[in-house]
């Protein structure tokens, strides 16, 4: 079994910045994808940024430029620097991870959510 650990969320004033951090631990072969969604109010989840094992990036386009995703292959960790935050990117940030494990087949494992709030 794989857990995720997240932490960085909070309140910030626009223009601010914060990083959300996760870290995959337990049954883990190898890690294919990490990345970050978001679900604000009312809305559905979507795709903020994504980072594969060889370090290409996906980005929404409303986040390009203002947050960078990395990560730490050695120790399963994902970081979502978000920087120029706007009042529209208040939501439930999830982190996701897809890997391999202890069983044959590729799978995927979400975190809890952190919430992130961003006031005018």
């Amino acid at each position: 079994q794989v857990q995720l650990a997240e932490s960085g969320g909070g309140l910030v004033q626009a223009g601010g910045s914060l990083r959300l951090s996760c870290a995959a631990s337990g049954s883990i072969l190898s890690i294919y994808v990490m990345g970050w969604y978001r679900q604000g109010p009312e809305k559905q989840r979507e795709l903020v940024a994504t980072i594969t094992s060889g370090g290409s990036t996906n980005y929404a386009d409303s986040v390009k430029g203002r947050f960078t995703i990395y990560r730490d292959n050695a120790k399963n960790t994902v970081t979502l620097q978000m920087n120029s935050l706007e009042p529209g990117d208040t939501a439930v940030y999830y982190c996701n991870v897809v890997y391999t494990g202890r069983y044959p087949g590729t799978y995927d494992v979400w975190g809890q959510g952190t919430q992130v709030t961003v006031s005018s």
